[in-house]
């Protein structure tokens, strides 16, 4: 039986995988202030098992990538899925912070082939005009993820304790994984697409062209990826921050409870999703008003910089309501700008390599997520979070320029396939 608009049931799959994926992430992120009560663990010893995570991530980022060049969409997000799942479970088992670290260590081996596999999927299912809009709702699933985590993290550890939470929100990936492995499979090869579907994917204007092959050589030498690398390097921390220190900064700082927690500290994440929604939408809306696709990207990601500088007005309002108000439009422009910047990628390479290259320059994500992590952890240990927030504010304007000059060059002379050339 054919299936109208099957893309769209992909995209709520892949939407799904991603709001699993940062519930199992955000579990002990909700659950520090016990672990950290009833484990002995001090800020330094937290910033610590946060890095084991993220040295994994980031390293298993190049690793994602090629596997899922290698063995497929389908294929390797079912593994990556099972993996951090069981991953996740086994954080119940942790007696101390080195147990926490050693499962936190597995969970980051897992969890980033679900970007890379994302990421190749929109390659394969959407037209360019489509494209930024799927980025947007796998961004929005990571929000919305980090949404439902928090009461639901907070009730199943009032009612049954922490170890249950990390059971319970490990067992999630299992049941998703039972429509993924029936519904998903290439437009070319799908059974159930409709002959009109298929040839409205296969006649995108604005894809990238190319099957020859591409090796990391080739792809390293071109400018534009290590532009996305290093933009990713610089801007992504912030969404770092916001992901593992939030909770405990509105316990440190603010003075919140578990339950006050539980009740407010999903609102910013949920600002988050508006913006990685509305990022894609836009990005979308301007391409038909931009010279190139790239100039279209370009617009979105500006007043998204301009915005991020407000992050130093947190650490100073001696208001928690107002410091959470400014928390939720940075995290709102930070993922709007998220979604503008990772399309590029779906802009500017061939699928058959987006799996690949997604993950070298998602490397530079992991990389500075992990830097920023450790210093973090130094700076709240002996001064304050105050320096922390006026760092924030200025990573994205740089990234700006670092996007401008290297992935887009000249505006007047962008183009949506610039890279092209260089890759035959």
């Amino acid at each position: 039986m054919k299936i109208p608009h099957l893309r769209w049931y992909i995209a709520a799959l892949l939407f799904t995988a991603t709001v699993i994926n940062y519930i199992n992430r955000q579990t002990m992120s909700i659950v520090a202030p016990v672990l950290s009560k009833e484990l002995h663990i001090s800020a330094i010893a937290y910033s610590e098992i946060v890095q084991a995570f993220l040295i994994a991530y980031t390293l298993m980022y190049l690793g994602s990538g090629f596997l899922v060049d290698r063995w497929g969409t389908r294929r390797s997000l079912a593994v990556f899925m099972a993996w951090w799942s069981l991953a996740n479970m086994g954080h119940a088992l942790a007696r101390s912070a080195f147990g926490l670290g050693f499962f936190r260590f597995l969970l980051g081996i897992g969890e980033p082939g679900n970007f890379m596999a994302a990421l190749k999927a929109t390659s394969e299912w959407y037209p360019a005009k489509e494209k930024a809009f799927v980025n947007g709702l796998v961004n929005a699933g990571a929000s919305v993820g980090a949404i439902v985590a928090t009461p639901l993290v907070v009730w199943i550890t009032l009612e049954h304790g922490w170890r249950a939470s990390f059971v319970v929100t490990g067992a999630f990936g299992f049941v998703w994984m039972v429509g993924w492995l029936w519904l998903y499979r290439p437009p070319e090869s799908h059974p159930q697409i409709t002959p009109g579907e298929l040839a409205y994917i296969r006649e995108d204007p604005g894809a990238v062209k190319g099957t020859e092959r591409i090796g990391t050589v080739a792809l390293l030498r071109m400018r534009q990826t290590w532009g996305l690398l290093l933009a990713r390097f610089i801007s992504d921390p912030v969404w770092w921050f916001y992901l593992f220190w939030l909770p405990k900064y509105l316990f440190d700082q603010r003075g919140f409870t578990l339950v006050q927690i539980g009740m407010f500290a999903w609102v910013p994440y949920l600002c988050s999703d508006l913006g990685s929604v509305a990022g894609g939408l836009v990005s979308g809306y301007l391409i038909p008003r931009s010279s190139s696709i790239l100039q279209a990207r370009l617009k979105t990601l500006l007043p998204c910089a301009l915005v991020m500088p407000l992050s130093v007005l947190i650490a100073l309002t001696p208001s928690a309501a107002v410091a959470v108000a400014l928390i939720c439009l940075v995290t709102f422009s930070h993922m709007a700008w998220k979604t503008a910047l990772m399309t590029m990628t779906n802009d500017l390479y061939p699928k058959h390599v987006v799996g690949s290259v997604s993950g070298i320059i998602a490397f530079g994500s992991g990389l500075g997520g992990t830097l920023f992590t450790s210093l973090t952890g130094i700076v709240v240990e002996h001064f304050s979070y105050t320096w922390i927030f006026v760092l924030m504010g200025l990573l994205h304007p740089i990234a700006y320029l670092l996007t401008r000059s290297l992935v887009c060059g000249p505006i007047s002379s962008a183009a949506p396939n610039v890279p092209q050339t260089q890759l035959r």
